[in-house]
């Protein structure tokens, strides 16, 4: 099972060769995205012209597992809303409550998710 579970900000900097890059690179291959996150970087490509197709073979064949998003996570992202992280984006508690429910740490380039009490272990990238 994988041990980190990475928000569209950190795949997004890695696939945009951004600040924080190498250290999405170096946790790839023990690496997971939840299914909303994996939407969310798809999106953003799509938006910006980015071709997608072989995209997530290409993740995939380097360590990366898309996740599925269930009811369980569903819940527990509503509850992160209600216990004080309802400014961060329905995908932001998505990945969030995926970590915590998995006992992953959270890798992200959002400051404010190192801010969330009781939460998960949220790594930084940058």
């Amino acid at each position: 099972m994988s041990r980190y579970l990475l928000d569209a900000s950190a795949l997004l900097a890695l696939l945009h060769d951004e600040p924080g890059a190498d250290a999405v690179a170096t946790l790839l291959p023990d690496a997971a995205m939840s299914s909303v996150n994996w939407s969310e970087v798809v999106q953003k490509a799509l938006a910006h012209g980015v071709e997608t197709d072989g995209l997530r073979a290409d993740l995939e064949s380097v360590g990366l597992e898309i996740i599925g998003f269930d009811a369980t996570h569903a819940e527990d992202a509503a509850r992160l809303w209600h216990r004080g992280a309802g400014d961060l984006s329905l995908a932001d508690r998505a990945c969030l409550a995926t970590a915590m429910g998995r006992g992953m740490r959270a890798v992200t380039a959002d400051r404010r998710w190192a801010e969330i009490d009781p939460g998960p272990a949220v790594q930084l990238i940058r």
